[in-house]
C-alpha cells in the first residue's frame, strides 16, 4: 500500500554556502554555564567539530526484500525525524544512495557475497566498483563504511572463497586509499556468532580452528586501517533453541540475572557476553593490545515467529529493541571494556515478506512494509525536524497549514555536536541580533539542558530576520529547513 504523502514532513538541507563569516560573540544566555572559551576558539569550534564521533550513534540495518516497501525517499524523510543517525544496506542501491544525500545520516554500503570472488581478483574491479557504486554520490551522501559480504565466512555457500574475501577488503581499501577516502569510509565485513569456536565463558572464547588463518588476516587488516570489527549477534536465537537453558529476561537485555565469567567479569545480558566473546577472541589471536572497535552490525528480535515459538512476540520484540537503543544511546561498553563504546545497528527496519527463511526471518521490523509500526518503539527525536513522526502516524492537525504549508523554519539537524550548537547559539544571541529572551530561564522555550532546543529556536530567529535565504540556515552545516512548524506548547517559533 502506498504510504500517504502527508506522513512526511518534506525537509531541505541547507549545506550549501556556510552563512558565519562574523566573528562569534563570546556572550553567552544566562541559563548557560558561563564559559572562559574566547571568540577565536569559539569560531574554531563552528570550524572544526563537525565530527558526529562524539556522540551516540543509533544505527538501523534497512533490507528491501518486499514487495510492499515505501521508496527511498520516503524512508530517508522519516528517518530524518527520529534518533536514527547511521544506515547500514545490503547492496549500494544507487536509489537509496541518491536518497540519503544531505540527509545528515550515516550510511554503511554493501558487496554482496557474489561480488566478493570479481573483486577480489583484480585491483580494477576493486576500484571500478568504487567508481560506479559509491564515488558518484559523494560527498552529498555520506559513506562512512563498505561492508564487505554478509556472514561470508559461515554462509555455507562452498563456492565463497574465505581468502577471496581478505583480497576483496584489502582491493577495495586500496581503491579508497587512491581517491583520498580511506579516513573518511572503512572497509570491513560482519560475521555471524558461528565464526567462534567456543563463545562461553567469554573471557575463554576464541575463533573456529577452521577460520584461524582468514580471521588473522582480516583482524590484522582492521587493525592496521581502523576498522571495526563487525558482528552479528542475536540473542534471540539462543533463548528460542535453548529456553531451558537460558533465562529470558537475560536474552533480553533485562539486567536482572547475572552470569559470572571465571574471570570476574559479571554479565547482566547476554548481548554484552556475546561482544565480549568475540573481544577475547581477537585477544587470543595475539591483538588483544591493538585498537580495534567492535560494532554489532546487526541485532534484532522478531515480533513473530513460526507456530509454537513462544520467544517471538510482539511484546518480547518491544522489550529487547527498546532496551537496544537506550543501550546504544548510553555509550557504555562491556564488562571486559567498561569505557570503550560499541557502535549497534538494530535489525531491521521492515519487515520484508520476500525474504527466504523462517517466519521470523521476514519479522524483525520495527516496522510493516504499510508504514506501521509492527510494535510501539519510541524512536523519536522531540526537537528533531519532523516532530519524531512515524510511517503510519499523524502529526495534530496534519491537514491544517501549521502541519504543511507555505512558511519555512529553520532549525537544527537531529545529530549535529552540542558544542557546535552552543557556539551557534552565543553567535546567534550575540553578534546575529537575535532577541533570545524565550530560551532564557523563564522564557516561553526554555529547556533545561536541551542545547539542541535552544539553538533551534535561535538558528530560526536568525534566518528568519535575514530573509530566509538558504545559507542563513546553514550555521557550518547543522542547520536544516523544515516546512514543519517546530513550535510546541506555549513555545512559538517566528515567520515571516
Amino acid at each position: 500500500m502506498e504510504i500517504p504523502q502527508q506522513n512526511f514532513i518534506p525537509i531541505i538541507p541547507c549545506h550549501l554556502r556556510p552563512p558565519l563569516s562574523v566573528p562569534l560573540s563570546p556572550s553567552r544566555p544566562p541559563h548557560s554555564s558561563p564559559s572562559s572559551i574566547p571568540p577565536p576558539l569559539l569560531l574554531l569550534l563552528l570550524l572544526l567539530l563537525g565530527s558526529p564521533h562524539g556522540v551516540s550513534a543509533v544505527g538501523v540495518n534497512y533490507g528491501t526484500l518486499g514487495n510492499n516497501l515505501p521508496s527511498p525517499k520516503k524512508v530517508a524523510q522519516l528517518l530524518q525525524s527520529t534518533l536514527i543517525d547511521r544506515v547500514k544496506i545490503y547492496d549500494s542501491n544507487p536509489d537509496i544512495l541518491d536518497a540519503f544525500a544531505n540527509t545528515g545520516i550515516d550510511l554503511v554500503v554493501s558487496a554482496e557475497n557474489r561480488l566478493v570472488a570479481n573483486l577480489s581478483k583484480d585491483p580494477s574491479a576493486a576500484a571500478q566498483w568504487l567508481a560506479s557504486r559509491v564515488a558518484p554520490f559523494l560527498p552529498a551522501t555520506s559513506v562512512v563504511a563498505v561492508a564487505v559480504g554478509n556472514e561470508y565466512l559461515t554462509s555455507g555457500d562452498d563456492k565463497l572463497e574465505p581468502n577471496d574475501l581478505v583480497q576483496a577488503m584489502q582491493n577495495l581499501h586500496a581503491a579508497l586509499v587512491a581517491r583520498g577516502l580511506d579516513r573518511k569510509i572503512k572497509v570491513s565485513t560482519p560475521h555471524s556468532m558461528a565464526v567462534l569456536g567456543s563463545s562461553f565463558p567469554p573471557s575463554s572464547s576464541a575463533f573456529a580452528m577452521t577460520l584461524l588463518p582468514t580471521m588473522t588476516s582480516i583482524v590484522e587488516f582492521l587493525a592496521d586501517t581502523g576498522a571495526p570489527f563487525m558482528i552479528n549477534a542475536y540473542p534471540y536465537f539462543a533463548y528460542r533453541d535453548n529456553p531451558t537453558s537460558v533465562n529470558l529476561e537475560y536474552a533480553l537485555l533485562g539486567n536482572k540475572t547475572t552470569v559470572r565469567d571465571p574471570k570476574g567479569y559479571v554479565y547482566t545480558n547476554m548481548l554484552d557476553a556475546q561482544i565480549d566473546a568475540v573481544r577475547s577472541a581477537i585477544g587470543a589471536l595475539g591483538f588483544g593490545n591493538r585498537s580495534i572497535e567492535i560494532t554489532v552490525s546487526e541485532s534484532g528480535w522478531p515480533s513473530k515467529g513460526e507456530d509454537g515459538d513462544r520467544a517471538a512476540t510482539p511484546e518480547n520484540a518491544r522489550a529487547y529493541n527498546t532496551r537496544l537503543i537506550e543501550r546504544a544511546q548510553a555509550n557504555r561498553g562491556t564488562p571486559m571494556r567498561a569505557g570503550e563504546r560499541v557502535e549497534i545497528f538494530v535489525f531491521a527496519l521492515f519487515n520484508e515478506n520476500k525474504k527466504q527463511g523462517g517466519v521470523a526471518e521476514r519479522n524483525f521490523g520495527l516496522f510493516n512494509g504499510d508504514g506501521s509500526k509492527s510494535y510501539d518503539v519510541d524512536l523519536s527525536c522531540r526537537f528533531c525536524s519532523g516532530g519524531g513522526l512515524g510511517f503510519g502516524e499523524k502529526a495534530v492537525g496534519s491537514g491544517s497549514a501549521a502541519a504543511r504549508g507555505p512558511s519555512v523554519w529553520c532549525v537544527a539537524k537531529p545529530h549535529a555536536e552540542e558544542g557546535v550548537l552552543q557556539a551557534v547559539v552565543d553567535f546567534c544571541c550575540g553578534a546575529g541580533g537575535v532577541d533570545c529572551r524565550e530560551v532564557y530561564e523563564g522564557g516561553e522555550c526554555y529547556v533545561a539542558g536541551k542545547v539542541h532546543a535552544h539553538a533551534s529556536y535561535a538558528m530560526n530567529a536568525y534566518y528568519q530576520m535575514h530573509g530566509r535565504n538558504y545559507w542563513n540556515c546553514d550555521f557550518k552545516g547543522t542547520g536544516l529547513v523544515t516546512f514543519s512548524d517546530p513550535s510546541y506548547g506555549r513555545c512559538r517559533y517566528s515567520q515571516q
